[in-house]
């Protein structure tokens, strides 16, 4: 009877959600992407890009070194798909570093919702990625998670010549008997140069990322500066940090801060 209703439950939470995913507000995005939060712009011109970042996360009991690798693709204006394998080395205090490629995902975005206007835009589009279980977990730690995750989000922004705003929202369905997350985050940038062509451009982002973790209730939440440089019409490179405001985890697994640093280039 018990596992009836954990499965009610479950199955009206993730309802819930998803009804919140598609009345998530449409007027919230500066120049370049956000360091932390997702964009609703994509290439265009049927663009090729490649990300890549170093992430370092320092908690308590153990230290993680993760680099992700991401390949968008363009497939028209309003199309994007692309891959991400991350490289993780993870060394626990007091015990040997494990290292490897974690788990692989491929990913989705649509834009349906975009209006145009001198000097600013507002876009929204709907994202899917699908996480699989290719990380290693027979060592300890484990570099994978072992289980399917399924993500559907919706990423929307209005940016101007002075400011951007920026925000998304998701939910994660995960397989086996583990709970499912929702996932958010909102970030506004402001450019420090004046606009010009070709793009030479500093823009400062200020924002958080947060988790809620269901049947646990576990709640994460980060506050996340960024930097970012706009190096010309190809390249930009960007630096942040994450500070924790809430982590609902195990005393001596806390988190104490993210560093991570990194560049997108777009190739064609």
């Amino acid at each position: 009877m018990k596992k009836e209703v954990n499965s009610v439950r479950k199955r009206t939470q993730r309802l819930f959600f998803i009804g919140l995913l598609f009345l998530f507000p449409f007027t919230m995005f500066a120049q370049g992407p956000p360091v932390y939060t997702d964009t609703p712009t994509l290439f265009g011109l049927e663009g090729r890009g490649f990300m890549t970042f170093a992430k370092f996360v320092v908690k308590e009991n153990v230290n993680v070194y993760a680099q992700p690798f991401a390949l968008p693709v363009d497939i028209g204006a309003d199309f994007q798909v692309g891959a991400i394998a991350p490289y993780m080395v993870i060394s626990p205090k007091n015990m040997q570093s494990v290292s490897g490629f974690g788990d692989i995902s491929v990913f989705a975005k649509y834009v349906f919702q975009q209006k145009d206007g001198p000097g600013r835009t507002i876009r929204t589009l709907v994202k899917f990625m699908e996480t699989f279980p290719t990380g290693s977990i027979t060592k300890t730690p484990s570099i994978g998670s072992g289980v399917n995750q399924t993500y559907l989000g919706l990423v929307s922004g209005y940016v101007n010549l002075n400011y951007g705003l920026y925000g998304e929202l998701g939910y994660t369905f995960v397989s086996g008997n583990e709970p499912d997350n929702l996932l958010y985050g909102a970030s506004i940038g402001i450019p420090l140069l004046p606009q010009e062509y070709p793009p030479y451009q500093v823009n400062i982002y200020l924002g958080f990322n947060g988790s809620h973790e269901f049947e646990r209730e576990k709640n994460v939440l980060y506050i996340s500066p960024g930097i970012q440089y706009i190096a010309g019409k190809k390249v930009l490179f960007e630096t942040g940090v994450q500070l924790p405001v809430r982590e609902d985890v195990p005393a001596g697994n806390k988190t104490k801060y993210i560093f991570t640093f990194g560049t997108r280039m777009l190739l064609f």
